[in-house]
């Protein structure tokens, strides 16, 4: 069971694979999807705008005069005080997000990331704006946290790999909006070129603040707090389209109910179950190596200094930095945005192989164009170099960006699926944390050859992902809960739905027998 990959046999899983009814065509269904881009899957908005506003404020002469012209270890403290921030408000998320809900844990995170980006944006020193984005930080992963469960539990499991895999590609949307609203502040010759952009970042924030509770909560969630006809009515209405009587809601919320209490009855609700088992150990394994490998990639150096990279290629004009690298934030949308597009007709192992292999091969080609450029000054090199930096991102996201949170929702059980993902956060924040203190100091002292150091590591992860990697495609989550467990568990939830298929073909059955019993009786009536 662990490292199978093939066709669910799953009832469930096939029932809404052949769904022949597309989501657009059901008004509920759709209405929820629509809902689910500004006050979730917008989440991540706020992490690209992040990126962007330390990587384009580092190009704005008003900022750099601000802050002193900060280099190397001061420069990485300003960028990096937003992922230690993160980490500190980590071990909290799981409290807050299975005690009070998913909604109230994005709310609260939105509210605490506004208050911070005010800060940010009205900082009189670079103590007080490391500050800020130290609060920002705080409050970010208990909106992605929550708001990646949300996307997994609510949406319908036909679409569920798509919206989730979206949930990443809306980071590209807050670059972009970063990128571009810096490039344009440029003209401004005082310290509002930077301060508009920083207070800009509170807007995904807001966006959830006003329309989260248009949501409805997890079924799952709301399952496990013994509210089992409020979790109903929110699969009737969105699974089954107000159908109280569709066998497809029937047949969920018997699996989920008998997973939920399987996984209740050996789970504690603590972070030791995270490795009371060796399945959960392998667990919290992989999903603490996504954390490292989404931040130790080469991406941190393309989304937080890219003008120190354009720079050792003879790039040094800021104008062309800033229009070069909103193209690019542009360009990684599109490729976000299409690899989540096409989750569905891929395996997991064969997009996250297919991405690390394509990323260690871009970075080979990035780093001996930039070593010949340094060497010979060819200009044939440092156009190949820009070629490279922009042929990364296909290679990222099609696995690190669409398949993350799709990947986490499935591997971790909903008992621990808030903790799974705070340990992917911690190490994921932890591992921008250096990176964002290392790769300014890494760049300045020995230049190109920083580069190699990442060559190894990608080539490292790429022999990680092919050797711990389990496929999860084609499966419900319900399913997914006992992947790495005994077969007993799941034997358990699948006698649970087989003995709701039989009630429902008996009470089927009886029902043909009683229009068939009043037919009788009408035509002898007749007689």
């Amino acid at each position: 069971m662990v490292g199978g990959g093939g066709g669910s046999d799953n009832i469930i899983h096939r029932m809404a694979m052949d769904d022949p009814i597309p989501w657009y065509k059901k008004r509920n269904l759709r209405n929820m999807y629509l809902l689910l881009f500004p006050c979730v899957i917008g989440i991540e908005m706020t992490s690209g705008f992040d990126s962007q506003i330390i990587n384009a404020a580092q190009l704005l002469p008003a900022w750099k005069h601000y802050f002193g012209n900060p280099t190397g270890a001061y420069n990485g403290i300003l960028a990096s005080a937003l992922p230690l921030g993160s980490v500190i408000g980590l071990p909290l998320i799981p409290l807050v997000n299975d005690n009070f809900g998913r909604r109230w844990c994005i709310m609260f995170g939105s509210c605490v990331m506004v208050m911070g980006t005010l800060i940010q944006g009205f900082a009189t020193n670079g103590v007080m704006y490391c500050l800020a984005r130290g609060i920002i930080g705080f409050g970010l992963p208990y909106a992605i946290v929550a708001g990646s469960c949300l996307i997994g539990e609510l949406g319908y499991p036909k679409e569920r790999p798509v919206l989730t895999s979206l949930f990443n590609a809306c980071y590209f949307i807050g670059a972009i909006v970063a990128a571009g609203c810096t490039f344009g502040t440029q003209i401004i010759e005082n310290d509002w070129s930077w301060r508009i952009p920083s207070l800009l970042q509170m807007a995904p924030s807001i966006l959830q603040i006003a329309f989260v509770f248009f949501l409805p909560e997890s079924p799952r969630f709301l399952m496990s707090k013994d509210r089992y006809e409020d979790a109903k009515q929110v699969l009737i209405k969105y699974h089954g389209e107000g159908n109280p009587n569709s066998e497809f809601v029937k047949l969920e919320l018997a699996e989920i109910r008998a997973t939920l209490e399987i996984e209740l009855e050996n789970s504690k609700r603590s972070w030791m179950d995270l490795v009371r088992t060796a399945g959960m150990r392998r667990r919290v394994l992989i999903g603490s190596l996504l954390g490292l490998f989404t931040q130790l990639s080469g991406n941190v150096v393309i989304s937080y200094f890219l003008g120190d990279v354009l720079k050792l290629i003879g790039y040094t004009d800021p104008s062309f930095q800033a229009k070069y690298n909103l193209g690019n934030q542009c360009w990684s949308l599109i490729c976000g945005v299409s690899a989540a597009l096409v989750v569905m007709r891929f395996r997991r192992r064969t997009m996250y192989l297919t991405g690390i292999l394509s990323i260690l091969a871009v970075y080979i080609a990035w780093t001996v164009c930039t070593a010949i450029f340094i060497a010979n000054k060819s200009d044939v090199a440092a156009k190949m170099s820009l070629f490279w930096i922009y042929a990364y991102s296909p290679a990222y996201n099609l696995c690190f960006n669409a398949l993350t949170y799709t990947y986490l929702i499935e591997i971790f059980p909903y008992a621990q699926r808030a903790r799974g993902i705070s340990i992917f956060q911690f190490w994921g924040k932890a591992a921008q944390f250096f990176g964002t203190n290392v790769n300014p100091i890494g760049t300045q002292a020995i230049g190109w050859k920083y580069l190699l150091v990442y060559c190894c590591w990608i080539f490292v992860e790429a022999i990680l992902i092919w050797f711990l990697w389990p496929e999860t495609s084609n499966r419900s989550l319900e399913e997914l809960a006992f992947l790495f467990e005994q077969d007993e568990y799941a034997a358990r939830a699948e006698a649970a739905i087989a003995k709701t298929v039989a009630n429902q073909e008996n009470l089927n059955h009886e029902t043909e027998s009683e229009k068939h019993s009043t037919t009788h009786v009408v035509e002898h009536e007749k007689v």
